[in-house]
């Protein structure tokens, strides 16, 4: 069966059972443990694929395929499933976690509300969406900026603003739809652990041949020379159209002391790029399991950085998962800065490649940002 009718199928049964008892998919149980459901009569072998591991379902007579998986630790896991080959997300899910290549379900398995990314019944922030035409680039796109509980645009008071920057393949509402960065920062400044900051979240591409070979886009011909005009072109984007406009439009302390820049994965390797080779404009620096580091001349892309310039930062912060193929990378990088007396922070943790590692850097990352300027 190929892909048009896996689809077509799941469709037309999905649609018939809309009439009977709605399947219940994920059902998270008590323990932890989550039981996933799919309609697919007509399927030959279903399987699960969650955050690395794979689950294979079973088919009942009416024709739905379940797995149950081990207890899991509570967070928030991306899921889907994988149809005689076919990879699709959870039809009976509304909760989807967003990409630009591959869209995929998500569950939460709901944990102590001490957790950073669980909603808590504290003050929140305001999530506003921007559309604009950025005329470097050449597009139409979004930009989101949340706003701290009691920001008021009518008073004088100013904010520091973090801009934070999301992985190759994700578009704009990643840190949002996945990370969770708005729940977090409430949580976070509700605890007082957090300066109230304004946090802004742009649509990370200079082009779009970036993402045109999907996931094999790293082996697409040309795909360095679409990197670095990307790279170019957004950096030039954030410069003279995104801060300007925020720094317009919002109550921002416009202070090199009042800014920082971080990202995950593709947002970590600008973080640094931009970052580092601007200390007049960034004074905190936070990149969490960047890309891009293993074929990087750090001479060459941080030609001013040594000791006495890495003195200018406030904070540069690092961190990877120990399951993450790009540590030995970051590694690199982070003994790198050591051999040239640049002071910086760097964190290892268990994990691969995932928001269930990002969200928690995020929180570790926050409470530094800022305290020095109180």
């Amino acid at each position: 069966m190929n892909g048009k009718h896996v689809i077509a199928m799941i469709l037309a049964t999905s649609a018939a059972s809309s009439f009977a008892e709605p399947l219940v998919s994920p059902e998270v149980h008590a323990d932890g443990r989550v039981t996933f459901r799919l309609n697919a009569p007509g399927a030959t072998g279903v399987v699960v694929r969650c955050e690395g591991k794979t689950w294979p379902m079973q088919i009942d007579t009416q024709g739905v395929w379940s797995v149950t998986s081990e207890a899991l630790e509570p967070d928030i896991y991306a899921y889907s499933f994988l149809v005689d080959g076919l990879g699709i997300v959870d039809p009976a899910n509304p909760f989807l976690k967003r990409n630009l290549i591959f869209t995929e379900s998500q569950v939460h398995v709901p944990g102590p509300l001490t957790l950073p990314w669980e909603i808590n019944d504290v003050p929140h922030g305001v999530i506003h969406r921007h559309h604009y035409r950025s005329k470097i680039i050449g597009d139409e796109r979004d930009l989101l900026v949340y706003t701290p509980p009691g920001y008021q645009a009518a008073a004088r008071k100013t904010y520091p603003v973090l801009y934070l920057l999301h992985g190759f393949s994700d578009p704009e509402s990643a840190w949002i739809d996945a990370g969770r960065a708005n729940v977090i920062l409430d949580n976070l400044i509700a605890r007082k652990k957090a300066v109230p900051m304004i946090v802004v979240m742009p649509l990370g591409y200079g082009n779009r041949q970036i993402l045109a070979g999907g996931w094999e886009a790293f082996r697409v011909p040309n795909w360095q020379t679409y990197h670095d005009d990307s790279f170019a072109k957004f950096r030039e984007s954030l410069y003279q159209e995104i801060m300007p406009m925020v720094e317009r439009d919002y109550r921002v302390s416009t202070a090199r002391t009042s800014r920082a820049i971080a990202g995950l994965s593709m947002g970590g390797e600008q973080s640094l790029v931009f970052g580092l080779n601007a200390p007049d404009r960034f004074a905190w620096v936070g990149a969490f399991s960047s890309g891009g580091l293993g074929k990087m001349d750090f001479e060459q892309r941080f030609p001013d950085l040594n000791r006495g310039a890495g003195r200018r930062f406030r904070l540069i912060w690092l961190a990877c998962g120990t399951e993450d193929k790009l540590l030995a990378s970051n590694r690199g990088f982070e003994q790198w800065l050591q051999t040239k007396g640049v002071t910086h922070q760097w964190l290892e943790t268990p994990g691969a490649h995932s928001f269930v590692v990002w969200r928690r850097y995020l929180a570790e990352f926050v409470p530094h940002l800022f305290q020095r300027n109180q």
